[in-house]
Protein backbone atom coordinates (compact mmCIF):
# COMPACT_ATOMS: atom_id res chain seq x y z
CA UNK A 1 0.00 0.00 0.00
CA UNK A 2 1.29 3.64 -1.12
CA UNK A 3 0.77 7.24 0.59
CA UNK A 4 1.35 10.42 -0.06
CA UNK A 5 5.16 11.53 0.54
CA UNK A 6 6.30 14.84 0.18
CA UNK A 7 9.47 16.95 0.96
CA UNK A 8 10.15 20.40 1.60
CA UNK A 9 12.67 22.77 2.67
CA UNK A 10 11.23 26.20 5.26
CA UNK A 11 13.10 29.39 4.58
CA UNK A 12 14.11 30.67 8.23
CA UNK A 13 15.45 33.54 7.10
CA UNK A 14 18.28 34.93 10.12
CA UNK A 15 17.40 32.73 12.81
CA UNK A 16 18.91 33.90 16.54
CA UNK A 17 19.23 30.86 18.93
CA UNK A 18 18.83 31.04 22.65
CA UNK A 19 22.55 30.42 24.01
CA UNK A 20 23.77 33.23 21.67
CA UNK A 21 24.60 33.13 17.64
CA UNK A 22 22.44 33.54 14.69
CA UNK A 23 21.90 30.94 11.89
CA UNK A 24 22.48 32.64 9.33
CA UNK A 25 19.76 31.87 6.37
CA UNK A 26 18.68 29.21 8.23
CA UNK A 27 17.01 26.22 6.56
CA UNK A 28 14.43 23.77 7.84
CA UNK A 29 13.99 20.33 6.01
CA UNK A 30 11.27 18.00 6.22
CA UNK A 31 9.23 14.94 4.90
CA UNK A 32 5.35 14.52 4.97
CA UNK A 33 3.97 11.32 5.12
CA UNK A 34 0.01 10.91 4.64
CA UNK A 35 -2.55 13.97 3.98
CA UNK A 36 -3.67 16.53 6.23
CA UNK A 37 -7.38 16.28 7.16
CA UNK A 38 -9.81 19.27 6.46
CA UNK A 39 -10.07 19.92 10.33
CA UNK A 40 -5.76 19.70 10.70
CA UNK A 41 -6.34 18.06 14.05
CA UNK A 42 -4.59 14.94 12.93
CA UNK A 43 -0.58 16.12 12.68
CA UNK A 44 2.06 14.04 14.50
CA UNK A 45 5.28 15.67 14.58
CA UNK A 46 8.24 13.07 14.54
CA UNK A 47 11.48 14.95 15.11
CA UNK A 48 14.62 13.30 13.98
CA UNK A 49 17.31 11.58 16.57
CA UNK A 50 21.22 11.85 16.73
CA UNK A 51 22.70 11.65 13.27
CA UNK A 52 19.58 10.37 11.62
CA UNK A 53 18.00 12.39 9.00
CA UNK A 54 14.48 11.64 7.90
CA UNK A 55 14.93 8.99 5.24
CA UNK A 56 16.52 7.25 8.35
CA UNK A 57 13.48 6.93 9.89
CA UNK A 58 10.37 6.50 7.88
CA UNK A 59 10.80 2.59 8.21
CA UNK A 60 8.89 2.64 11.25
CA UNK A 61 5.79 4.61 9.08
CA UNK A 62 2.78 2.42 7.78
CA UNK A 63 -0.67 1.17 7.80
CA UNK A 64 0.81 -1.90 9.77
CA UNK A 65 3.73 0.23 11.13
CA UNK A 66 3.91 2.54 14.25
CA UNK A 67 2.55 5.46 12.94
CA UNK A 68 0.03 5.08 10.23
CA UNK A 69 0.13 7.47 7.32
CA UNK A 70 -3.64 6.81 6.38
CA UNK A 71 -4.69 7.90 10.05
CA UNK A 72 -1.71 10.48 10.79
CA UNK A 73 -0.35 13.20 8.73
CA UNK A 74 3.33 12.80 9.79
CA UNK A 75 5.89 15.15 9.62
CA UNK A 76 9.53 14.37 10.49
CA UNK A 77 11.66 17.79 11.02
CA UNK A 78 15.10 17.76 9.53
CA UNK A 79 17.21 18.58 12.89
CA UNK A 80 19.58 21.02 12.71
CA UNK A 81 23.22 19.66 11.97
CA UNK A 82 21.95 16.50 10.51
CA UNK A 83 22.81 18.20 7.11
CA UNK A 84 19.76 18.30 5.63
CA UNK A 85 18.76 21.38 7.89
CA UNK A 86 21.34 24.30 8.52
CA UNK A 87 24.17 22.27 9.64
CA UNK A 88 27.88 22.94 11.32
CA UNK A 89 29.51 21.33 8.48
CA UNK A 90 27.60 23.79 5.86
CA UNK A 91 28.01 26.98 8.06
CA UNK A 92 31.88 28.58 9.35
CA UNK A 93 29.41 31.13 11.84
CA UNK A 94 26.97 28.30 13.14
CA UNK A 95 26.48 28.88 16.36
CA UNK A 96 28.56 27.30 19.89
CA UNK A 97 25.25 25.87 20.84
CA UNK A 98 22.07 24.78 19.57
CA UNK A 99 19.70 23.82 21.51
CA UNK A 100 16.45 21.27 21.08
CA UNK A 101 14.52 24.29 22.28
CA UNK A 102 16.03 26.43 19.40
CA UNK A 103 15.23 22.99 16.78
CA UNK A 104 11.35 23.39 17.99
CA UNK A 105 11.01 26.75 17.44
CA UNK A 106 11.87 26.57 14.15
CA UNK A 107 9.59 23.34 13.91
CA UNK A 108 6.66 25.64 15.26
CA UNK A 109 6.98 27.90 12.26
CA UNK A 110 6.91 25.01 9.99
CA UNK A 111 3.95 23.60 11.44
CA UNK A 112 2.01 26.75 11.92
CA UNK A 113 3.09 28.94 9.06
CA UNK A 114 3.52 26.18 6.32
CA UNK A 115 0.53 23.75 7.45
CA UNK A 116 -1.47 26.33 9.16
CA UNK A 117 -1.93 23.86 12.11
CA UNK A 118 -2.68 25.46 15.56
CA UNK A 119 -2.45 21.64 17.43
CA UNK A 120 -0.49 18.84 17.54
CA UNK A 121 -2.04 15.63 17.73
CA UNK A 122 0.88 13.89 19.08
CA UNK A 123 4.53 14.97 19.62
CA UNK A 124 6.08 11.36 19.05
CA UNK A 125 9.88 10.94 19.08
CA UNK A 126 13.01 8.48 20.12
CA UNK A 127 16.54 9.54 21.41
CA UNK A 128 17.24 13.38 20.65
CA UNK A 129 13.88 13.44 18.86
CA UNK A 130 12.16 12.10 22.17
CA UNK A 131 13.65 15.25 23.88
CA UNK A 132 12.27 17.43 21.54
CA UNK A 133 8.70 15.82 22.05
CA UNK A 134 9.40 16.79 25.45
CA UNK A 135 10.17 19.98 24.39
CA UNK A 136 7.10 20.63 22.50
CA UNK A 137 5.15 19.72 25.52
CA UNK A 138 6.46 21.92 27.76
CA UNK A 139 6.91 24.83 25.84
CA UNK A 140 3.69 24.63 23.96
CA UNK A 141 1.30 23.30 26.16
CA UNK A 142 -1.99 24.21 25.06
CA UNK A 143 -0.54 22.87 21.71
CA UNK A 144 0.53 19.66 22.14
CA UNK A 145 -2.26 17.04 22.85
CA UNK A 146 -0.01 14.10 23.27
CA UNK A 147 3.48 12.86 23.55
CA UNK A 148 5.13 9.93 22.80
CA UNK A 149 9.02 10.04 24.52
CA UNK A 150 11.01 7.02 23.83
CA UNK A 151 13.73 6.70 25.25
CA UNK A 152 14.12 9.77 25.96
CA UNK A 153 14.89 12.81 28.88
CA UNK A 154 13.40 15.89 30.17
CA UNK A 155 16.59 17.17 31.07
CA UNK A 156 20.05 15.26 30.12
CA UNK A 157 21.00 13.30 32.97
CA UNK A 158 24.44 13.87 34.19
CA UNK A 159 25.76 10.16 33.56
CA UNK A 160 24.23 10.59 30.15
CA UNK A 161 26.53 14.14 29.92
CA UNK A 162 29.26 12.13 30.93
CA UNK A 163 28.67 9.71 28.05
CA UNK A 164 28.59 12.84 25.90
CA UNK A 165 31.68 13.98 27.27
CA UNK A 166 33.57 11.14 26.58
CA UNK A 167 32.54 11.50 22.99
CA UNK A 168 33.03 15.00 22.18
CA UNK A 169 36.73 14.82 23.64
CA UNK A 170 37.34 12.01 21.16
CA UNK A 171 36.81 14.20 18.02
CA UNK A 172 38.29 17.11 19.83
CA UNK A 173 41.58 15.47 20.03
CA UNK A 174 41.74 14.84 16.34
CA UNK A 175 45.00 16.77 14.91
CA UNK A 176 42.48 17.83 12.06
CA UNK A 177 40.59 19.79 15.27
CA UNK A 178 40.53 23.51 15.02
CA UNK A 179 38.13 24.08 18.17
CA UNK A 180 34.76 24.76 18.71
CA UNK A 181 33.62 21.69 17.09
CA UNK A 182 35.13 22.66 13.46
CA UNK A 183 37.83 20.65 11.21
CA UNK A 184 40.36 21.01 8.74
CA UNK A 185 39.30 17.48 7.30
CA UNK A 186 37.49 14.61 8.55
CA UNK A 187 39.00 13.27 11.59
CA UNK A 188 38.87 9.41 9.89
CA UNK A 189 41.28 7.98 12.64
CA UNK A 190 39.08 9.61 15.36
CA UNK A 191 35.47 8.82 13.74
CA UNK A 192 36.84 5.41 13.54
CA UNK A 193 37.23 6.01 17.88
CA UNK A 194 34.17 7.02 18.35
CA UNK A 195 31.74 4.67 16.53
CA UNK A 196 33.52 1.86 18.79
CA UNK A 197 32.70 3.92 21.86
CA UNK A 198 28.75 4.73 21.16
CA UNK A 199 28.62 0.80 20.30
CA UNK A 200 29.44 0.31 23.96
CA UNK A 201 27.15 2.45 24.95
CA UNK A 202 24.14 1.86 22.46
CA UNK A 203 23.79 -1.71 23.22
CA UNK A 204 23.68 -3.57 26.76
CA UNK A 205 26.08 -5.77 28.37
CA UNK A 206 23.08 -8.36 27.76
CA UNK A 207 23.03 -8.08 24.28
CA UNK A 208 26.59 -8.53 23.92
CA UNK A 209 26.69 -11.65 26.12
CA UNK A 210 23.74 -13.30 24.10
CA UNK A 211 26.13 -12.60 21.13
CA UNK A 212 23.01 -11.36 19.83
CA UNK A 213 25.30 -9.15 16.84
CA UNK A 214 25.72 -12.78 15.66
CA UNK A 215 22.47 -14.52 16.60
CA UNK A 216 20.45 -11.52 15.81
CA UNK A 217 22.14 -9.38 12.84
CA UNK A 218 24.40 -12.03 11.40
CA UNK A 219 27.66 -11.18 11.86
CA UNK A 220 30.07 -13.50 11.73
CA UNK A 221 32.19 -11.82 14.78
CA UNK A 222 32.25 -8.63 17.02
CA UNK A 223 34.78 -7.31 14.84
CA UNK A 224 32.27 -7.53 12.02
CA UNK A 225 29.67 -6.06 13.86
CA UNK A 226 31.77 -3.08 14.47
CA UNK A 227 32.66 -2.53 11.31
CA UNK A 228 29.67 -2.57 9.60
CA UNK A 229 26.98 -1.66 11.89
CA UNK A 230 29.10 1.25 13.86
CA UNK A 231 32.58 2.26 11.57
CA UNK A 232 30.57 2.49 8.67
CA UNK A 233 27.77 4.34 9.03
CA UNK A 234 30.16 7.02 11.37
CA UNK A 235 32.25 7.36 8.79
CA UNK A 236 29.62 8.90 6.64
CA UNK A 237 29.12 11.15 9.01
CA UNK A 238 30.37 15.01 8.96
CA UNK A 239 32.89 15.38 12.14
CA UNK A 240 31.14 19.19 12.50
CA UNK A 241 27.62 18.13 12.70
CA UNK A 242 28.08 14.84 15.12
CA UNK A 243 30.10 17.63 17.08
CA UNK A 244 27.11 20.38 17.22
CA UNK A 245 24.41 17.18 17.26
CA UNK A 246 26.17 16.31 20.80
CA UNK A 247 26.40 19.99 21.94
CA UNK A 248 22.59 19.84 21.87
CA UNK A 249 21.84 16.94 23.39
CA UNK A 250 23.73 18.05 26.03
CA UNK A 251 22.03 21.33 26.26
CA UNK A 252 18.68 19.40 26.82
CA UNK A 253 16.28 20.48 29.24
CA UNK A 254 12.85 21.93 29.22
CA UNK A 255 12.96 23.95 32.08
CA UNK A 256 16.22 25.84 30.51
CA UNK A 257 18.40 25.71 33.32
CA UNK A 258 15.31 26.48 36.32
CA UNK A 259 12.87 24.87 38.14
CA UNK A 260 12.52 20.90 36.39
CA UNK A 261 9.62 19.54 38.38
CA UNK A 262 7.78 23.22 37.38
CA UNK A 263 8.34 22.56 34.14
CA UNK A 264 6.74 19.15 33.97
CA UNK A 265 3.90 19.90 36.26
CA UNK A 266 2.98 22.81 33.28
CA UNK A 267 2.69 20.05 30.58
CA UNK A 268 -0.74 19.23 30.19
CA UNK A 269 -0.17 16.94 27.07
CA UNK A 270 -1.03 12.92 28.04
CA UNK A 271 2.68 11.69 27.89
CA UNK A 272 3.92 8.17 27.23
CA UNK A 273 7.04 7.67 28.77
CA UNK A 274 8.83 4.47 27.10
CA UNK A 275 12.48 3.76 28.51
CA UNK A 276 14.17 0.82 27.62
CA UNK A 277 14.52 -1.23 30.83
CA UNK A 278 18.73 -1.72 29.60
CA UNK A 279 19.58 1.37 27.80
CA UNK A 280 22.47 2.77 29.54
CA UNK A 281 22.45 6.62 29.30
CA UNK A 282 17.92 7.34 29.56
CA UNK A 283 17.36 4.99 32.36
CA UNK A 284 14.38 4.02 33.43
CA UNK A 285 14.82 5.72 36.73
CA UNK A 286 15.10 9.03 34.78
CA UNK A 287 11.30 8.93 33.38
CA UNK A 288 10.60 7.55 37.01
CA UNK A 289 11.42 10.65 38.39
CA UNK A 290 9.36 12.72 36.16
CA UNK A 291 6.81 11.02 36.19
CA UNK A 292 5.22 12.00 39.51
CA UNK A 293 5.24 15.75 37.93
CA UNK A 294 3.35 14.93 35.07
CA UNK A 295 -0.58 15.65 34.96
CA UNK A 296 -1.69 12.85 33.01
CA UNK A 297 1.01 10.25 31.59
CA UNK A 298 2.44 6.65 32.03
CA UNK A 299 5.38 5.10 32.16
CA UNK A 300 5.94 1.54 29.82
CA UNK A 301 9.09 0.13 30.01
CA UNK A 302 10.15 -1.54 26.62
CA UNK A 303 11.08 -5.35 28.26
CA UNK A 304 14.30 -5.76 25.89
CA UNK A 305 18.07 -6.05 25.98
CA UNK A 306 18.38 -4.52 23.32
CA UNK A 307 19.19 -1.39 24.83
CA UNK A 308 18.89 2.31 23.79
CA UNK A 309 18.50 0.57 20.23
CA UNK A 310 15.11 -0.89 21.76
CA UNK A 311 13.48 2.25 21.28
CA UNK A 312 14.48 2.22 17.55
CA UNK A 313 13.98 -1.41 17.02
CA UNK A 314 14.38 -1.70 12.97
CA UNK A 315 16.04 -5.15 13.32
CA UNK A 316 14.36 -6.06 16.42
CA UNK A 317 10.97 -7.83 15.80
CA UNK A 318 10.06 -7.79 19.21
CA UNK A 319 10.50 -4.62 20.44
CA UNK A 320 9.20 -3.32 17.12
CA UNK A 321 5.68 -5.30 17.87
CA UNK A 322 6.29 -3.78 21.64
CA UNK A 323 6.25 0.04 20.44
CA UNK A 324 4.05 -0.45 17.66
CA UNK A 325 1.21 -2.21 19.77
CA UNK A 326 1.56 0.61 22.60
CA UNK A 327 2.35 3.60 21.03
CA UNK A 328 -0.84 2.71 18.40
CA UNK A 329 -3.02 2.00 21.73
CA UNK A 330 -1.57 5.52 23.33
CA UNK A 331 -2.44 7.32 19.98
CA UNK A 332 -5.92 6.17 20.12
CA UNK A 333 -7.12 6.46 23.91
Amino acid sequence: MTWPVADGVLELGDLEVERGGVIRDARLAWQSHGTLNAARDNLVLYPCSFSARHQDLSWLIGPDGVLDPTRWFVVIPDMFSNGLSSSASQLDAYPDVVTPADNVRAQYRLVTEHFGVEVLAAAYGFSMGAQQAYHWAALHPDQVERAVVVCGSARTARHNLVMLSGLLRTLEAAPEHLGRGRFSAEPAAALRAFSHLYAGWALSQDFYREELDRSALGHRDLEAFLHTDWETAFAHQRAADLHAQMVTWSAADISGGGDLAASLRGIRARVLLMPSQTDLYFRVADNAAELPHLRSAELRPIPSVWGHRAGNPRANPADQAFLRNNVREWLEG
